[in-house]
């Protein structure tokens, strides 16, 4: 700290009285962070043009994390006076952990659709998931003329083990493409 000494009694006073008095100002405006102003661009275009449940229903996964994702999945968004409720279909065995953790949920959630969500309300029920996480092939035993062509293509190889490798994973290949 800089002390400015005068000879001056008065103008001294009047310096220190001047200080205790004034307060510092920033020269500008401070920056906005970066991530708030990328937000707002990304909320302008993409998904932000479809409707906050299904915002919310596309983004679930990335909301709320892997542990809760598992267990619940939105519904609807209903008004209210006090604002809007988001329902959330619960299996039940995970209800206690998914109501203990609701102010989190309501939270992430609020801040995805904009902000307006207060309250979450839980309903029991399985969950039914369309997407690609849930697609399942169905395998199927080979025949005996598919299994004679596996081998007959691996024949030619000399090492035991690499042969019985690449027939195991032709009959795989096979029975998951039918």
């Amino acid at each position: 700290m800089v002390q400015f000494i005068s000879l001056d009694p008065i103008a001294e006073a009047r310096a220190q009285v001047k200080l205790r008095y004034s307060r510092a100002r920033p020269v500008r405006a401070p920056m906005k962070p970066l991530g708030l102003m990328a937000e707002r661009v990304g909320r302008k275009a993409g998904t932000a043009k479809l409707p906050p449940l299904k915002q919310i229903q596309l983004n679930w996964r990335q909301i709320v994390g892997e542990q809760i994702w598992r267990w619940c999945q939105p519904e609807k968004i209903t008004a209210s006076k006090e604002g809007r409720i988001l329902t959330l279909m619960v299996v039940p065995q995970a209800a206690p952990m998914i109501q203990h953790q609701s102010e989190i949920i309501r939270q992430r959630v609020s801040v995805a659709a904009g902000g307006d969500i207060t309250g979450i309300r839980l309903v029991h029920g399985q969950i039914r998931r369309t997407g690609p996480s849930e697609f399942r092939r169905r395998s199927r035993t080979l025949t005996p003329a598919e299994k004679a062509e596996v081998a007959a293509h691996a024949d030619p190889i000399d090492n035991p083990r690499l042969r019985a490798a690449i027939v195991a994973l032709g009959e795989a290949v096979l029975s998951a493409t039918e």
